[in-house]
C-alpha cells in the first residue's frame, strides 16, 4: 500500500462543474484531493480488504439476529422501546437492504480492524462510484498511470443492479428520495441514488425530509400528496424513531432504504456485540459496553457514543481514565461503548481511513479518507486509489 504524490488534472475542476460534483470543496477547505492517490497490489484487495469485508458483514447479519429477538440487547442498543416489534418486524420479513459502509484500519500487511459499520446513511457514494474512476480513466488516457492499472470499484454496476432487482423481484416502481435540506453533500449523493434508480428503470422524485406530510389514511405523503410507498432516505434511524412522526411509521406501510433493521447495525453497540459473539476474530478490535469496561484491562481504549456521526464525540481513555477528547459534538446522552485503540496507518502528516462498500451482501470497491488528525470527521479529503 503505497501514497504516491501525482499532478492534479488541469481542467478537473471544470470536470466537476460539467458532471455535478458540486461539494469537491467546503467551506473553503479541499475535499476531494487529487494530488496523491494510494496503490494497492490485487493480492491485498482481494484478501486483506474483499474477502474480510463480506465475512464481517455476514458476522453483522448474525448481530441483528440476535438483538431483535432479545428485549435486553434492544434496551442496550438503546432501540425505544414503542419501536421493538417495528424493528424485529423488518428483519423477520427480511425488508431489503441497498448498501453498506465498513470504515477499516488497514496499512497494507493485514488484517483490517473495523473500526464500525456506517450502515444506513453512508456518503461519498458519488465520489467513490464514479468521479474516482473518471480520474482514473483520464490519468490513464493522458498516460499518467499505466493502462494495466484497476480499480477496486464495482460500485455503480452493482448499485444499478440492486435497483433492478428491487425493482423485478420487489416490485419498487416508484422510489421517492429524501434529504434534509441544509447538506449540499447529502444532496448531491442522493441525486447520484437517484440516477442509479433512474438507470434501472424506476421513477424517483426527490422531496426534502422537512417536505414529508402525513395524512389521514396514515400514510406518510409527498409535496402532491402523493402517498410514499417506498422511500430512500438519507436520514438516520436513531431521528426517526424519537420525531414527531415516528409513531406513525409502523401503520404507514412505507417501504424504507434503509430498512428499519438497519437502526442496530448503524449502531457502535454493534461493536461489543460482534466482540461478544466472535472473540479474538482477526478483523475485529476488542470492544465493551462502558458498564464492561473494567473487562478492558490496561492500555489505550476509543470511548464512543452509540449514536455518534462523522467522528463526533471521540475520547481517547489510558488505563481507564479520560486522557484525550478528540472530538466535540452533541451525542453522548445514549451512552458510550469502548474499543481498543489501533491508530489509522500515518503517511507523512496524513491519517488514513479506509472505507469497504457493500451492496446487496456483496462487496462492491472502497474510498479512502484522510486526515491529519487521528479522527476522520465530515471534512476529511477524500483521495482516488489504483490496483497495480
Amino acid at each position: 500500500m503505497l501514497r504516491i504524490a501525482s499532478q492534479p488534472r488541469a481542467n478537473w475542476q471544470q470536470l466537476a462543474t460539467e458532471f455535478g460534483f458540486h461539494f469537491h470543496t467546503m467551506y473553503g477547505e479541499p475535499y476531494w484531493d487529487e494530488s496523491a492517490y494510494y496503490q494497492f497490489s490485487l493480492q491485498q484487495i482481494e484478501q486483506d480488504i474483499e474477502a474480510p469485508t463480506e465475512e464481517l458483514h455476514q458476522m453483522c447479519l448474525h448481530v441483528v439476529n440476535e438483538v431483535v429477538q432479545s428485549e435486553a440487547l434492544l434496551r442496550q442498543c438503546q432501540i425505544p422501546e414503542t419501536h421493538w416489534d417495528y424493528i424485529a418486524s423488518s428483519w423477520q420479513q427480511r425488508q431489503p437492504s441497498l448498501y453498506s459502509r465498513l470504515d477499516l484500519v488497514y496499512d497494507g500487511s493485514g488484517p483490517a480492524k473495523l473500526l464500525e459499520n456506517n450502515a444506513d446513511t453512508p456518503t461519498s457514494l458519488y465520489e467513490t462510484g464514479f468521479w474516482q474512476w473518471l480520474w482514473l480513466e483520464n490519468l490513464v488516457d493522458q498516460g499518467s498511470i499505466a493502462r494495466s492499472a484497476d480499480q477496486f470499484n464495482s460500485l455503480q454496476e452493482k448499485l444499478v443492479n440492486r435497483f433492478s432487482a428491487l425493482k423485478q423481484q420487489y416490485k419498487y416502481q416508484r422510489i421517492h428520495f429524501t434529504c434534509c435540506a441544509d447538506s449540499v453533500e447529502d444532496r448531491g449523493t442522493v441525486q447520484y441514488l437517484q440516477d442509479c434508480a433512474s438507470a434501472a428503470g424506476i421513477d424517483s422524485p426527490f422531496l426534502y425530509v422537512e417536505q414529508i406530510g402525513l395524512g389521514d389514511t396514515g400514510y406518510f405523503t409527498d409535496v402532491d400528496d402523493t402517498p410514499i410507498t417506498h422511500c430512500f432516505k438519507l436520514y438516520p434511524w436513531e431521528f426517526m424513531l424519537r420525531e414527531e412522526f415516528g409513531d406513525a411509521l409502523a401503520g404507514s406501510e412505507a417501504q424504507w432504504l434503509e430498512p428499519p433493521w438497519k437502526a442496530i447495525l448503524s449502531n457502535k453497540a454493534l461493536l461489543p456485540l460482534l466482540w461478544q459473539s466472535f472473540e479474538n476474530h482477526p478483523n475485529l478490535l476488542p470492544a465493551f459496553f462502558e458498564q464492561d469496561a473494567h473487562r478492558a484491562g490496561g492500555g489505550q481504549w476509543i470511548k464512543k457514543p452509540l449514536f455518534s456521526r462523522e467522528g463526533a464525540n471521540i475520547s481517547l481513555l489510558e488505563d481507564n481514565q479520560q486522557r484525550t477528547q478528540l472530538s466535540d459534538g452533541p451525542y453522548g446522552e445514549e451512552g458510550f461503548i469502548i474499543q481498543q485503540f489501533n491508530p489509522l496507518p500515518r503517511y507523512g502528516e496524513h491519517y488514513v481511513l479506509i472505507g469497504s462498500w457493500l451492496v446487496d451482501d456483496q462487496a462492491a470497491g472502497i474510498s479512502i479518507r484522510e486526515d491529519s488528525s487521528l479522527i476522520t470527521q465530515d471534512l476529511s479529503r477524500y483521495l482516488p486509489h489504483i490496483i497495480l
